[in-house]
């Protein structure tokens, strides 16, 4: 599945490459280049472990969601459609985590205890998705995907306030 943007964040906005925000943000290449590698490796890695896909744009799209960002959120859900299915967009949707064993729910209640409560995370928690099956490194991945989808909420919102004082000024 190729769902590669050349840039995320400037698509989602709809940023040219060569309006003055597009410019000023080519000024610091080597962001962009670990920006994008970040979301390909943690998002979109060609071989994603024992996390499919479809588990990542999950966790990503609930992330999302828990920061409140509809754009990105949008984002998360249509790779979620591509490759996984209607029944995990709205477990990913449905808050709080659901209880029970299942993989996902166990996913989403450790994801969320990353995202809102880091201090709460504990062996026990480990452990679950060791038992799971996950490695140390698939256990890694998802932590560092969930706090990546702040990262890009945060990185959006501050392209929102650039282009608006950019738009000011050429106003």
């Amino acid at each position: 599945m190729n769902m590669e943007i050349p840039d995320l964040a400037e698509h989602l906005l709809g940023i040219d490459a060569a309006s003055p925000l597009g410019r000023l943000r080519r000024e610091r290449a080597d962001i962009l280049k670990h920006e994008e590698g970040a979301y390909r490796e943690l998002v979109l890695p060609p071989r994603p472990g024992r996390v499919s896909l479809a588990e990542r744009a999950a966790l990503a799209l609930r992330g999302a969601l828990i920061e409140g960002d509809a754009v990105l959120a949008a984002h998360y859900r249509a790779l979620l459609a591509a490759c996984g299915s209607a029944e995990e967009i709205a477990a990913a949707e449905a808050f709080p985590a659901p209880a029970g064993e299942g993989r996902l729910a166990v996913l989403f209640r450790y994801a969320d205890m990353v995202a809102q409560r880091p201090a709460d995370c504990g062996q026990a928690d480990i452990d679950r998705l060791l038992a799971m099956g996950l490695t140390a490194r698939d256990i890694v991945a998802v932590t560092q995907l969930v706090s990546f989808v702040p990262y890009q909420v945060r990185l959006l919102a501050g392209l929102r306030q650039l282009r608006g004082e950019l738009q000011g000024e050429a106003a």
